[in-house]
C-alpha cells in the first residue's frame, strides 16, 4: 500500500492512496476461506468447497466488501498515525473512467482513490486561573415578593354570575361559542364552542375582546377583526375576518384577599409559607439569571485567549443553521434587512462572525473536557430523558422510545449537560468576585 500526501493547505489535507491488486486479492482470499466454512453448495461436502469455485460465485461481493473494508481500514490508518482530529468525515474519491470500477471489482486493477479532509487544528489552552470574572448577584427584596404574589392572585381570583340582564365589561370572563368566515367562508382554527375569553386579557386577535363589551348572554354579535401582519398562519396574516359569538356565560371578577386563607387555597398551610415559597422561586431565578450572565463572561474570556482558525466547513455548517433561522424569522415577522435597520451583506457578515465564535468556543470546551477527562454519564442522560418525558403527561413512554431510537435527538441532550459540566470545571479554577447589583441589572439583556 502507498500514501501521498498531495495537499496540506491549511486545515484542509489529501492523500493519494494504492492499494495493489494482489494485496486486494489475497484479503478476498481470506474472505472466501471463512465463508467456506458455512456456505452450503450443492455437489459439495462443507468445508470442502474449493476458493476457486468460491471466487466464481461470490468473488464480485467479496471484492465489494474488501475494498469497502480496505478504504475504511486505511482512512482511519492515515488520520491515527498523523494524529489528526477530524472536523468531518472523509470526503473518498473513487476511479470515474469508464471501465475502472468493473476492473477493480474484477480484480484486474489496483484500488486507487482520494481522500480529502479537513482536520481540527491544535488548541493551546490556556492558564484558566487567570481568568477574572464577576458574579453578579442581587438580593430578593419584599417588593419584589409582594409582585409576584400579586400576580399569583390575579392569576387565581374568583368570578361570579352576573345577574340575569347585565352586559358583559372589561375583566369580565365570559364563555362563548364562534364561528369564523373570510370572504364569508369557514376557515381552518375559525370555529370554537365552550372558548372562554376574559375581555381586556389580549389573549385573542387585536379587537376582538373589545367588541364584546355591552352583550349579553344568550346573545349573538358579529365581531369584525383583521389579523395581524405578522400572524403566526401565513395563510390568515393581514386578512379580514368576521366572527359571529354566541355568549353563552358571564363572570365578574372578584377581589382576593391575600391571607393565610388565599395560602390555603394553593395548598399551603400560611401566609408566610407561601412568601418563603414565592421568594425561593424568585431565588432561583436570580441564580439562573446569573449564572447566564457569569457563564457569557466566561465564553466572552475563553474567546480572547482562543484565538485559531476553526475549520471553515464547520463554521459554514454553523452560519447556514442561524442564517436559515434569521430569514425563517424575517418571513413570519414580514420584515426586511432595512427594518432592523441593516442590509443583508451587513448581517451575514454579523452572522458569519457569530458563527466562528460559536464553533470556536464549541472546539475549547471539547479540548477542554477530553483533557480533563469530562464525561456525560448515562444516570445524568436517563435523567435528562425522564426531565423531558414529565413535561408530557401521558405520553412519557412515546418520549422514551423517541430517544432510545434516535442518538441524534439524544447527542442533543448531551450536549448542554456536557457544555454545563465544562463550564462549572472552569469557574472552579477562575478567580470569581461577587458583584451586588439591582434587580434590573441582573436581567437586564445584552445584545448577541
Amino acid at each position: 500500500m502507498q500514501v501521498t500526501e498531495t495537499l496540506s493547505e491549511g486545515l484542509k489535507r489529501e492523500f493519494k492512496v494504492v492499494v495493489p491488486a494482489a494485496e486486494l486479492d489475497a484479503k478476498v482470499n481470506a474472505r472466501l476461506d471463512e465463508l467456506k466454512e458455512r456456505v452450503r453448495i450443492n455437489g459439495f461436502r462443507p468445508g470442502k468447497v474449493p476458493v476457486s469455485h468460491l471466487k466464481r460465485v461470490y468473488g464480485r461481493s467479496a471484492m465489494a466488501e474488501v475494498i469497502e473494508a480496505t478504504v475504511r481500514d486505511t482512512n482511519s490508518q492515515i488520520v491515527s498515525e498523523r494524529g489528526f482530529k477530524l472536523a468531518a468525515d472523509p470526503k473518498v474519491t473513487l476511479p470515474t473512467e469508464e471501465g475502472a470500477i468493473e476492473e477493480l471489482i474484477a480484480g484486474k486493477s489496483d484500488l486507487a482513490y482520494t481522500m480529502a479532509l479537513e482536520i481540527v487544528p491544535p488548541i493551546a489552552l490556556a492558564n484558566f486561573k487567570d481568568i477574572k470574572l464577576e458574579r453578579l448577584a442581587a438580593d430578593v427584596a419584599d417588593a419584589e415578593i409582594d409582585e409576584a404574589i400579586a400576580r399569583i392572585a390575579e392569576q387565581n381570583k374568583p368570578y361570579a354570575a352576573k345577574g340575569e340582564g347585565a352586559k358583559a365589561a372589561k375583566d369580565d370572563r365570559l364563555v362563548v361559542s364562534f364561528i369564523g368566515t373570510i370572504d364569508g367562508k369557514p376557515f381552518e382554527g375559525g370555529s370554537a364552542d365552550d372558548s372562554v375569553v376574559v375581555i381586556g386579557s389580549n389573549a385573542f386577535i387585536p379587537g376582538f375582546e373589545e367588541q364584546l363589551i355591552g352583550i349579553g348572554t344568550d346573545e349573538t354579535r358579529t365581531v369584525k377583526v383583521t389579523f395581524p401582519q405578522h400572524y403566526g398562519k401565513e395563510d390568515l396574516a393581514g386578512k379580514d375576518a368576521e366572527f359571529s359569538v354566541t355568549v353563552k356565560s358571564i363572570e365578574t371578577p372578584g377581589a382576593v384577599a391575600i391571607d393565610d386563607a388565599f395560602a390555603k387555597s394553593l395548598g399551603l398551610e400560611s401566609l408566610a409559607k407561601l412568601r418563603e415559597v414565592v421568594k425561593d422561586r424568585v431565588n432561583r431565578e436570580h441564580a439562573g439569571a446569573s449564572r447566564q450572565k457569569l457563564k457569557r463572561a466566561l465564553f466572552d474570556e475563553l474567546d480572547k485567549v482562543h484565538k485559531f482558525e476553526p475549520p471553515p466547513s464547520l463554521v459554514e455548517e454553523e452560519f447556514n443553521r442561524v442564517w436559515k433561522s434569521v430569514l425563517s424569522e424575517l418571513e413570519v415577522e414580514k420584515k426586511t434587512f432595512a427594518d432592523e435597520n441593516t442590509t443583508e451583506e451587513k448581517a451575514k457578515a454579523e452572522y458569519h462572525a457569530i458563527a466562528e465564535r460559536r464553533v470556536r468556543l464549541g472546539l475549547v470546551l471539547a479540548e477542554i473536557g477530553e483533557k480533563n477527562k469530562i464525561t456525560v454519564s448515562d444516570d445524568e442522560l436517563n435523567r435528562a430523558v425522564l426531565e423531558q418525558a414529565r413535561q408530557f403527561t401521558g405520553q412519557e413512554q412515546r418520549v422514551w422510545d423517541y430517544y432510545r431510537q434516535n442518538p441524534q435527538a439524544v447527542a442533543a441532550l448531551r450536549a448542554p449537560i456536557y457544555e454545563d459540566k465544562v463550564v462549572d470545571f472552569l469557574l472552579e479554577l477562575a478567580q470569581v468576585s461577587e458583584k451586588k447589583v439591582s434587580r434590573e441589572e441582573l436581567f437586564k439583556q445584552e445584545e448577541e
